[in-house]
């Protein structure tokens, strides 16, 4: 079965060292990261890696899609940085940050063992925080408001069938990329932003978890689902995505005040590649 495969992966031996990489330089209350899609060639474990050994918190909300059960039930994938991945997880469990695992529509599996802890980490339906500045945040992976996934499931398949593609075709243009110096670019992510109904889908997402929100008396509600980070206010309620880690590569966070942000660890990276290649071209242009 699905799940005792990924319970294997989970008690699998760490790497020599783990424990090593404790102690990141980005101090924050409260992170949320969703759409890993572990097990599948489009996660990018390798980067959300580098953010997990770079990023501390008291808290750490995994807002579903953590893992990809329909693509696993498919073909089973599972290289090794994606088993560090979930290693990493449960070592943060265990040192003492608060880590709650809200399952999506991928991961719907889990849904299974609500109220459940495995490894330390909290498995239930939907949280409500409360944020240091006093905020109360709905938390929720946002499938349930999703028209597509709740009356024509067929077609969220095919979906993503069709999304799988894309991501395969943007690997090796990107790879191509990479060889002729250039930085990282989202093909998919270039289509989401340039097709009018994709926009109004996410428009219409972002209202109707916005509503709900109101609904039920909070300030704000965070979530994930679309591949699309934002935060925003929408008639007084905010609206937080924390994006993905396949295209995007983005978690929202909570400063000790209160304050959300979002980390494009993407744009991090393309930084330190434009940053490396202008020392490159400055020392070749130095005198000898």
């Amino acid at each position: 079965m699905l799940t005792d495969k990924l319970m294997a992966a989970a008690v699998s031996n760490e790497p020599p060292g783990a424990e090593a990489d404790e102690g990141g330089s980005l101090r924050v209350r409260t992170v949320w990261i969703s759409d890993l899609h572990l097990g599948t060639p489009g996660c990018q474990a390798r980067a959300l890696l580098e953010f997990l050994r770079e990023v501390e918190c008291e808290q750490l909300f995994l807002v579903g899609d953590i893992v990809d059960g329909w693509q696993l039930r498919r073909s089973w994938y599972w290289p090794q940085a994606h088993n560090d991945v979930v290693q990493k997880l449960l070592r943060k469990a265990r040192k003492g940050c608060r880590v709650i695992y809200v399952p999506g529509n991928h991961d719907e599996f889990a849904r299974k063992y609500l109220n459940h802890s495995f490894g330390g980490i909290e498995i239930a339906h939907e949280w409500i925080h409360e944020t240091a500045d006093g905020r109360k945040l709905w938390v929720t992976h946002g499938d349930l408001f999703d028209g597509v996934i709740q009356c024509a499931k067929w077609l969220a398949y095919v979906g993503d069938s069709l999304y799988e593609f894309t991501l395969k075709l943007n690997r090796h243009l990107n790879s191509l990329r990479a060889r002729i110096g250039l930085p990282y670019w989202s093909l998919s992510k270039y289509l989401k932003l340039k097709v009018k109904r994709a926009v109004s889908y996410v428009s219409d997402f972002e209202e109707a978890l916005a509503r709900e929100a109101r609904k039920r008396g909070v300030q704000g509600v965070v979530c994930g689902h679309i591949h699309h980070a934002e935060l925003r206010d929408i008639d007084g309620i905010l609206y937080a995505n924390d994006g993905d880690w396949v295209e995007s590569l983005t978690a929202l966070v909570e400063h000790a005040d209160g304050h959300l942000e979002i980390i494009d660890w993407g744009e991090r990276q393309r930084s330190d590649v434009r940053s490396a290649a202008d020392a490159v071209a400055a020392a070749m242009r130095a005198p000898a």
